[in-house]
């Protein structure tokens, strides 16, 4: 896997959830896809997946692009959400396998998002 295609798997992920494409977004993730966000954090289906995509409403629109490992990335997006009267802005650190986002682990900040994929890349060169 090469840049190219985490950045293709990243976009995709986007454009479905953005797109409120439910079976896009269930296709452009792994079964299970690991998911970080205020309410938690968890293996989660695919089809959990793009029910979350519905209910939430959520459109994260990407800033920034922090290429960390040829699996691993960590965009600064801004967030908005149905009602939401300006965006707030996040970051999501995002693991790939294959061509399919494996983690979308969303944090309230980039240096948050940039630490922990940091830490995840050398626990994962060290196993």
């Amino acid at each position: 896997m090469g840049a190219d295609e985490l950045e293709k798997a990243v976009n995709r992920w986007h454009l479905t959830v953005n797109g409120g494409d439910l079976d896009g977004a269930a296709g452009a993730v792994t079964d299970p896809v690991v998911v970080l966000g205020p309410k938690g954090a968890g293996p989660i289906t695919p089809s959990g997946f793009a029910d979350w995509v519905q209910r939430s409403g959520i459109r994260l629109v990407p800033k920034s692009w922090h290429p960390i490992s040829e699996r691993l990335m960590v965009v600064e997006q801004d967030a908005t959400w149905p009602g939401s009267t300006s965006p707030t802005r996040v970051a999501t650190l995002f693991r790939v396998t294959g061509e399919k986002v494996s983690a979308a682990l969303r944090l309230p900040d980039l240096r948050s998002a940039l630490e922990l994929a940091y830490i995840y890349r050398e626990l994962a060169a060290t196993q």
